[in-house]
């Protein structure tokens, strides 16, 4: 089974959100109709970043190092790309 992390950007307040999942599509559906209780405020969200990991321990570290100091950066990074293909 893949494991997933991925990175939401919200347009509407210029958040970003990273987590992990199994299922990417399910997860973005969940964030969406408000069924996670740290993001349902900041709707919609779209998908701007995953990656796939051979398990879910590697996903979680992953995504730890997303929420660090130099992940927050490469996140910023991200953002900026998405940004510019979408402008």
């Amino acid at each position: 089974m893949n494991y997933f992390v991925y990175i939401l950007f919200s347009p509407a307040f210029n958040k970003t959100y990273t987590g992990q999942t199994d299922d990417l599509s399910t997860r973005l559906a969940h964030h969406n109709s408000g069924k996670v209780k740290s993001t349902k405020r900041y709707s919609p969200w779209v998908m701007i970043h995953s990656e796939s990991f051979n398990s879910r321990a590697e996903a979680m570290k992953r995504e730890k190092w997303f929420k660090s100091k130099t992940g927050r950066q490469e996140i910023s990074k991200i953002l900026a790309e998405y940004f510019k293909v979408h402008s």
